[in-house]
């Protein structure tokens, strides 16, 4: 019982993120993108740059900051599987742009699940 709600949750947070994400002008082309050992919760095209980027997004999503920041949770072990799941995505869609970044988004909602907080992070990596 209790996955399936925080299966539900992240995906409010990931639906909430891409939304924001939109807003800052990035077009989202794939969510959930899974390989073995590792996932990509949504990924994006940046076109406000010079060069377009493909943006691989990592969302965070938490009821408060009590515990530290949502994106403390973004370990080197997680940092190196969204590298590889990244360069394994670009390799597999080669018509997309060459020039890669690591985001990520960091939702805090409130205990009625109404946004409290939410902040993208550039270049993670």
């Amino acid at each position: 019982m209790l996955h399936g709600y925080r299966k539900q949750f992240g995906q409010k947070g990931e639906d909430l993120a891409s939304k924001f994400l939109q807003k800052q002008g990035y077009k989202i082309i794939d969510k959930n993108f899974r390989i073995r050992n590792g996932e990509i919760d949504i990924i994006a095209i940046d076109n406000s740059e010079a060069i377009p980027t493909l943006v691989f997004v990592e969302v965070k999503t938490r009821f408060s900051d009590f515990f530290g920041d949502p994106l403390e949770s973004i370990t080197y072990f997680k940092m190196r599987a969204l590298q590889r799941t990244a360069l394994i995505y670009q390799q597999k869609y080669p018509n997309l742009p060459s020039l890669l970044r690591l985001d990520a988004v960091a939702v805090i909602l409130d205990h009625s699940e109404q946004v409290k907080d939410i902040r993208l992070i550039k270049n993670i990596s």
